[in-house]
């Protein structure tokens, strides 16, 4: 999206506070975050949140940031961010807490019988796990702990979110190495959660500052382009503003045009290092507000075309399909006077306000009883899926998992109930399949695309109707290994695969030890078996059943000279 405030702040973003904004001894740096809480929560007692934050001031009293400053400095920023987006009190306490257990002698069980158990919550869920215990499966582990606290409340990513954006904005004071690896991992999993949750405000800050640290001399460079060619487009615009605001006037639409800048990553994205071609479009979106219903877009649509002539198959209708974050909006490119190319934007104010604060903005409204809760919601439907299985991934494959089912964008397919299955690009019929379950994509041996027979591995396209026909006898295969580009398929399948090498060696191993014991001594391994005599020098080998000692046989890392001496003893 691009760099539009919220109507009445457009000319500031949403937390433009410095790092220690705010603060002072006692309880008075609190004024911020509470003027802020008060205004999504009239009534809200602020009595909770003084006590957390004194609780939390206690706690870090003493410590400091890299900076200098106090260390309570940062939970007081990080709940100033969430209670400009709107957040309950719950989630403000948390917040002031949120580095108390990982970064002071104050435990879980503490906080717990200080604040109760949906604190606790929401802390433990954001404490990293000790990295000198966990080693190199931390970052994983960490991960992992955090989706499934998530799973139970979804203020989780909330807060994980607001505590990395405003680290991020103050990396300046960590070593270089340390400021690159914090931004790489902000790249890699945090602002793509954003942007799974619709949260676009803080998408686009942690975008730019994790430019900044990683392309420095792109980042300056765009920076300085951007700001050099500003007026100028500004200029050229206006008069495109000026005849979209008459013409809502016109069809009698209540509504807003405003240029809103892009952000420099997306500019660079777009342009690269070509900034000596930039255009006012790569500047700036053309954003119209529409004080109305749904069907108002549309008419607002037809009155964009109506003056500036639409370019070919640019029209992007996410009122009817919304994207995977339940993001809403028309988007159109169009040619106005002077053949000046141009993108616009048609919402509704409240789809604005969805567009730009998501989850946040969601969650707001339920604690107000304008929505209702979670129940159902397709943009959740990633964290339903990596929960499924997550239990048995094993930490890289986890985390593996997690960057796929996080990457933007992607294609949304159908069953033949309507039910939307989100996927990445090149998705296969048999990704869509193992999105449905395990069970349906282990035993898939065909699919049915829009009505006619296709195979497994041709790729879906969007807004395709898909039924998956399945076998009993069916098992998945190298073959299908190939064909899939999801991760939860790639895992599924390579962990059938393994088990399946597995049994082949345990099924070769038992035939040899079989022979092996009827040449030497002329009995039969079955009757062994029964006895018991096989298993009992299983467990003395230290197996805990007897077709892995066979497959460790088939496998050739149990010499099967001496396991048939074993058995023979045993047997006397």
């Amino acid at each position: 999206m691009g760099d539009e405030r919220l109507p009445g702040s457009y000319d500031r973003p949403l937390w433009d506070v410095g790092p220690t904004a705010g603060w002072s001894s006692g309880t008075a740096g609190l004024g911020p975050v509470l003027r802020a809480h008060r205004a999504g929560y009239p009534k809200a007692r602020t009595g909770p949140v003084r006590r957390a934050y004194e609780a939390a001031e206690r706690a870090h009293r003493g410590q400091s940031r890299k900076s200098g400053e106090p260390y309570i400095t940062h939970p007081l920023a990080v709940t100033l961010i969430l209670a400009e987006l709107g957040m309950d009190t719950a989630t403000l306490q948390a917040a002031l807490l949120h580095d108390t257990v990982e970064d002071t002698d104050y435990t879980i069980g503490e906080l717990r019988a200080d604040f109760g158990d949906e604190i606790a919550l929401l802390v433990d869920g954001v404490t990293k796990l000790d990295g000198s215990k966990w080693g190199e499966r931390a970052e994983a582990e960490t991960f992992r702990k955090m989706v499934l606290a998530a799973a139970a409340d979804l203020r989780v990513l909330l807060i994980k979110l607001a505590d990395r954006l405003h680290n991020l904005r103050t990396l300046g004071f960590q070593p270089p190495h340390k400021q690159r690896r914090i931004a790489r991992q902000s790249q890699e999993l945090l602002i793509p959660f954003a942007e799974r949750l619709g949260m676009y405000e803080l998408k686009r800050e942690m975008d730019d500052l994790c430019f900044s640290v990683l392309r420095p001399e792109a980042h300056a460079a765009t920076e300085v382009a951007l700001a050099a060619h500003e007026a100028e487009a500004r200029a050229l615009l206006e008069p495109v503003v000026v005849r979209l605001r008459e013409a809502l006037v016109e069809q009698r639409l209540s509504g807003e045009v405003v240029l809103h800048r892009r952000h420099l990553w997306a500019v660079h994205l777009d342009v690269g290092d070509r900034l000596d071609t930039l255009q006012p479009a790569d500047l700036f979106r053309l954003m119209v507000l529409i004080d109305g219903e749904d069907r108002d877009c549309y008419i607002a649509l037809g009155s964009v075309h109506a003056i500036m002539k639409p370019v070919p198959g640019r029209l992007k209708d996410f009122i009817s399909l919304p994207r995977f974050n339940l993001y809403r909006a028309l988007h159109t490119r169009v040619i106005a006077e002077g053949g000046k190319v141009m993108d616009v934007i048609i919402r509704t104010r409240h789809m604005h306000r969805m567009a730009e604060r998501g989850l946040a903005a969601h969650i707001h409204d339920v604690a107000h009883g304008r929505r209702d809760g979670f129940e159902g919601r397709i943009d959740l439907e990633w964290l339903r899926r990596l929960l499924a299985w997550q239990n048995d991934a094993t930490s890289a494959d986890f985390l593996e998992s997690l960057r796929g089912d996080l990457r933007p964008e992607g294609v949304a397919a159908f069953t033949t109930d309507g039910e939307v299955i989100l996927l990445p690009p090149g998705a296969t019929s048999l990704d869509f399949a193992y999105a449905l379950g395990p069970q349906i994509g282990d035993h898939a041996i065909g699919s049915m695309v829009n009505g006619r027979l296709v195979p497994l591995h041709a790729p879906v396209d969007n807004g395709a109707v898909v039924q998956i026909l399945t076998a009993e006898t069916a098992r998945p295969s190298a073959d299908g290994l190939a064909a899939v580009v999801t991760p939860t398929a790639r895992l599924q399948i390579r962990r059938h695969l393994a088990a399946q090498r597995a049994g082949d060696a345990a099924a070769q191993g038992r035939r040899m030890v079989a022979e092996a014991v009827a040449a030497a001594a002329g009995v039969d391994l079955l009757d062994l078996e029964s006895r018991g005599i096989s298993g009992s020098v299983a467990e003395h080998m230290g197996f805990t059943d007897l077709d892995d000692l066979y497959a460790a046989v088939g496998k050739g890392t149990v010499d099967l000279a001496g396991l048939v001496a074993a058995i023979t003893a045993e047997n006397a």
